[in-house]
């Protein structure tokens, strides 16, 4: 990718400085900062990672005295916001206090049940109602495979027959998801639908489409999610602007590079058909800086979440906004990052004044594993993550001489 975003004018120093490990670092204690790359050097080793979450799932599984303890000190702690929405509070002030704002999400996943539907149902309106009573939340997160059967999705996606019971399946799930777009809708909160495996998204794009036309008529209410590591999506997402002005709502996009490569790719081999995501690395950069442009430059219409930990992409859209004249608290833009990484970027963002949030998630210990398993894994050194936030938190640490 072209270091392009990063050369200014030399009498001009960069919008945002991303190498300042003072601001990046200054929401935590010293010894908050100690445990943190403790927590980092252990998930640098990719065999800690995983024969540890291998263990912590089989503990908690099966109770096995002080696992769900062990969990909620170390990992739990670092990347989910509390076990309920009163629990996050801590949390959500804290960021607050750095002018980051707040995503929730109720973080429990892989239920089939339409009993578990009803019960992530009704804890999003929740979220909604809680979001609502506090300015630093304007947003909640949600994911249509808690509201929906994967298989459901599936068989939708491949044009199956729906038998009688999959429709009235289906009218369910369209229930589910209009209450909570519509209570959003009701109490002034906007929701992110996550993107997800390619052979249940377009099932997900239909329902965002529908939710989007009822509700983002005033203000953007609903966002759709597009993982531009996908060969497709930049080209989808021009496409879904233009299908939105022509139906006259506004348009929700939150931006991500992706999150199912290696299942995606797996499967594409495994079932013969092309591979969905892009080749490498520099087009899914291109693809994704791309598209941010094209919501800047339709930012009246669009609005635009740019959730990346890439600094670059960051950088990007900070310069583009400054040149197009769009104020730096624009409402139809944001820039989101999980909560306990990449601080580097969220807390530099916040402190030259761009409206930016940590997603937060929160379930109970035994809930949110799956979640856990999967920051774990990604942070491992074979993707880099841990050791660039390793070494951004050593930095730090020898700034304060520690």
């Amino acid at each position: 990718m072209s270091a392009a975003p990063n050369q200014v004018p030399e009498n001009r120093q960069p919008l945002v400085d991303f190498s300042n490990t003072e601001i990046a670092f200054s929401h935590l204690s010293d010894r908050e900062l100690k445990r943190t790359a403790w927590l980092f050097g252990m998930m640098n080793k990719p065999w800690m990672v995983r024969y540890g979450t291998k263990l912590a799932l089989w503990a908690i599984e099966n109770n096995l005295p002080f696992a769900e303890r062990i969990v909620k000190n170390t990992v739990f702690r670092q990347f989910v916001g509390g076990t309920t929405l009163l629990d996050c509070q801590r949390n959500i002030d804290h960021l607050a206090a750095y002018n980051v704002l707040t995503v929730l999400d109720y973080g429990v996943e892989g239920k089939e049940t339409e009993l578990d539907f009803n019960y992530t149902m009704n804890e999003n309106l929740r979220a909604i109602d809680f979001a609502s009573r506090s300015k630093h939340i304007p947003l909640i997160s949600t994911k249509v495979t808690g509201l929906a059967r994967f298989g459901l999705l599936e068989r939708i996606q491949s044009a199956t027959t729906l038998t009688r019971e999959e429709l009235n399946e289906y009218r369910n799930v369209l229930k589910r998801i209009d209450a909570i777009c519509y209570h959003a809708a009701q109490k002034g909160v906007s929701v992110f639908i996550d993107a997800e495996e390619s052979w249940i998204q377009d099932s997900i794009d239909h329902l965002v489409w529908l939710m989007m036309k009822r509700y983002n008529r005033e203000r953007v209410v609903v966002y759709n999610t597009f993982q531009m590591y996908r060969n497709d999506r930049l080209q989808f997402l021009i496409e879904s602007y233009d299908r939105s002005r022509q139906a006259g709502f506004l348009f929700g996009a939150k931006l991500v590079r992706g999150a199912y490569m290696d299942k995606e790719r797996q499967r594409a081999q495994e079932y013969g058909y092309k591979d969905p995501i892009n080749p490498d690395k520099n087009t899914t950069d291109d693809h994704y800086n791309t598209g941010v442009r094209f919501c800047l430059d339709h930012i009246q219409h669009v609005a635009l979440c740019n959730a990346s930990h890439n600094a670059e992409s960051a950088l990007l859209q900070a310069e583009l906004m400054e040149k197009k004249g769009i104020p730096r608290n624009h409402p139809h833009t944001m820039f989101s990052q999980l909560f306990g990484m990449s601080d580097i970027v969220t807390f530099n963002l916040a402190k030259a004044g761009f409206r930016v949030s940590k997603y937060v998630p929160y379930a109970q210990v035994r809930e949110v594993i799956p979640y856990l398993i999967r920051r774990a894994q990604e942070n491992t050194s074979v993707t880099g993550d841990a050791g660039r936030e390793l070494a951004l938190i050593q930095k730090e640490l020898r700034r304060r001489g520690l």
